[in-house]
């Protein structure tokens, strides 16, 4: 099984929604002037994009993404001038050096095969001074939504755990994120903790997104024959019963200066 990014729509009905929530609390908390120019790397359906537009006044904002499905999306739903997207390779960005005031990424960089050639791009393109952050979800422990995905697929198949992105992705915890930003000789580096809601009036709403296929967790669903689908549907209904399911999501923000 191969994560699968291509489907931009359902992408957001899984977990680009809520990268909404936690892109309208990260883009404050980086702090950039106004009238900056900023890089949003793996800007996936523009969440984080649309974010910077609103809330941080910048004079541009590019996006670049390796997914050609995601990118449509995203010029569909974001239609400000100040917006252009690309098609591109976080590790070999073909942006000038220096260009950019801020340069950010969400719920990205631990899905690129090189996170460190990547942060030395991040810093490359970032202008003196300019600011260099990242959010990713925190896998392990706070993603709730996924956690119990995960906990009732290795209930059923053990063999699922190699699949949970808590198993695969040790960057996503404040120590290597801090490790990752200072190794690319970044300064000033903090990390903080973003926890969100995520509300599901149903268990619908809540299984469904797991059917579009996008990201492990749908990759790992959609895998399955239609029976040992149902029966991990079953085993998380039980678990989560049929609504409304409340749940948090947490994510590690990172920043650094140039």
């Amino acid at each position: 099984m191969t994560d699968v990014w291509s489907a931009g729509d359902a992408y957001e009905a899984y977990v680009g929604r809520w990268s909404r929530v936690v892109a309208a609390v990260f883009v404050p908390w980086l702090g950039v002037r106004p009238s900056a120019k900023w890089l949003d790397v793996g800007c996936g359906t523009g969440a984080l994009t649309g974010a910077v537009l609103t809330l941080a006044e910048p004079a541009s904002v590019v996006g670049v993404d390796s997914s050609m499905g995601f990118l449509g999306v995203a010029r569909e739903r974001v239609t400000d001038p100040r917006a252009e997207f690309y098609l591109g390779d976080a590790r070999e960005l073909r942006l000038p050096s220096s260009a950019y005031d801020a340069v950010v990424s969400g719920l990205a960089i631990n899905f690129v095969p090189e996170p460190g050639a990547a942060l030395t791009e991040f810093t490359r393109v970032a202008a003196p001074g300019a600011v260099v952050a990242a959010y990713v979800w925190d896998y392990a422990e706070g993603m709730q939504l996924m956690r119990h995905f995960w906990a009732a697929a290795v209930a059923l198949d053990p063999g699922a755990e190699r699949f949970h992105e808590g198993s695969r992705f040790a960057l996503c915890h404040p120590d290597p994120l801090r490790a990752l930003w200072t190794g690319a000789g970044l300064g000033d580096v903090v990390v903080d903790s973003i926890e969100i809601p995520t509300v599901f009036p149903t268990f619908a709403d809540y299984w469904e997104p797991f059917l579009g296929g996008q990201g492990p967790g749908p990759a790992y669903a959609m895998s399955l024959d239609e029976q040992r689908r149902a029966g991990l549907r079953e085993e998380l209904r039980g678990r989560l019963g049929d609504g409304p399911i409340e749940l948090t999501a947490r994510a590690w923000a990172v920043r650094g200066t140039r």
